[in-house]
């Protein structure tokens, strides 16, 4: 007669039964979810700097898109309109850095009285509320008379994250 085996519902597992090759990779699984983590967590901090620099360049464009309408409502009010020669004559003189090019204008002013003109200089290049790196070799406005009294006016920044300077220009007709 064979010894009967009983066997009982809850059988205690000995350490030596598990097989020596799956010790530690539990600690292999929690190290590789730690990395993805912070891969991931690194990635949202990629995003959240590139999205910090899109806000300030829009910043950066709205402040030079409210300048150059500064100095165009200027010039549509500063200009003396009681005859064609009176208007091209004061339309000229609102001329700024007619030479250069890409940002780095020469010539100043064709009126170098032209308090309106220098003022809205003064303060695109002011260090605490205009734009940030601009300078007043870097800001143009000309006039074409010739072009139905077409002004063009050019505002140039650089931040010191930037490489090379950037631009906003608008072109309007005085009537």
């Amino acid at each position: 007669m064979k010894p009967r085996l009983t066997a009982t519902p809850f059988t205690a597992i000995s350490s030596t039964t598990i097989p020596r090759r799956q010790h530690g990779v539990m600690l292999l699984e929690a190290l590789i979810g730690i990395l993805i983590f912070s891969v991931g967590i690194l990635a949202m901090v990629g995003m959240q700097a590139a999205a910090f620099s899109a806000s300030a360049d829009a910043k950066y464009r709205a402040e030079a898109a409210a300048f150059a309408n500064q100095v165009i409502s200027d010039i549509w009010m500063g200009v003396d309109r009681s005859s064609d020669a009176n208007l091209v004559t004061t339309l000229n003189n609102f001329q700024l850095n007619t030479g250069g090019s890409d940002c780095a204008f020469s010539g100043g002013m064709t009126d170098g009285t032209n308090a309106v003109l220098a003022g809205w200089v003064s303060s695109v290049t002011d260090t605490s509320t205009g734009l940030l790196g601009a300078t007043p070799a870097m800001q143009q406005v000309i006039v074409s008379t010739a072009d139905l009294n077409r002004v063009t006016v050019t505002i140039c920044w650089q931040t010191p994250q930037d490489t090379r300077s950037r631009k906003h220009q608008v072109i309007t007709y005085v009537f």
